[in-house]
């Protein structure tokens, strides 16, 4: 992913379980701050989610976007791209996950947020890094509470 901000935090789960948790979108307004809605509109021929439709709120950004995801084969990894938004103009993100010993997981994070509205680089990656970290945090806590 060309252009991306990522950061990584290791979990103490394996990886089928922090996966679980990370497609189970349903779930997210209880354990995402920013998540007010996630709904899955479209499943693919696997039963996993193949779009999703989220509303975002985090104070001054506020949106309603859908992403594709694309699930790894092996389970180890998902990517997403947007659809559509009424903010962004593309998000790609990915997370992938390397086991390391028996109960720990390395979580890897990828982000790229193009916004409609001009940003000025170095903000944009400071609130992409914000997100991220945010996001690898709050999926730590719930994947180990």
């Amino acid at each position: 992913m060309a252009d991306h901000t990522a950061q990584s935090i290791v979990m103490g789960a394996d990886p089928d379980v922090i996966m679980a948790v990370i497609a189970d979108f349903d779930d997210y307004p209880t354990w995402v701050s920013a998540a007010r809605e996630a709904r899955v509109i479209e499943t693919g021929a696997d039963g996993k989610a193949r779009r999703v439709r989220f509303e975002l709120d985090a104070g001054v950004l506020k949106d309603t976007y859908v992403l594709e995801y694309d699930w790894a084969d092996d389970g180890m990894a998902v990517s997403w791209e947007l659809v559509s938004s009424n903010l962004q103009r593309a998000q790609r993100g990915r997370y992938t996950l390397v086991a390391q010993t028996a109960g720990s997981t390395k979580v890897s994070y990828e982000l790229m947020v193009d916004l409609l509205v001009p940003v000025i680089a170095q903000l944009k990656r400071r609130a992409e890094k914000a997100i991220i970290s945010s996001a690898l945090h709050e999926l730590k806590k719930r994947v180990e509470g």
